[in-house]
């Protein structure tokens, strides 16, 4: 095992002051709370949620034919 040398040592124990920003106010962090209807807003999520549950189908049904054939 190699011997450590005394300059990655001392960089190691170097202590880096740190800046932290004040929280921000109550007042701007409020937001106004609106109903988005998820339907027409996330209509391509719903279209991707079916293809991918169509593809999960699809392969479930190979893995059990494939069990019967070569079983």
């Amino acid at each position: 095992m190699a011997k450590k040398s005394r300059r990655a040592r001392q960089a190691s124990t170097t202590v880096q002051p740190v800046r932290i920003a004040r929280a921000a106010s109550s007042r701007s962090m409020a937001k106004e709370t609106t109903d988005v209807d998820f339907r027409t807003e996330y209509h391509y999520v719903v279209e991707d949620l079916k293809r991918i549950g169509l593809i999960a189908l699809v392969l479930l049904v190979l893995l059990v034919v494939l069990a019967f054939v070569f079983a």
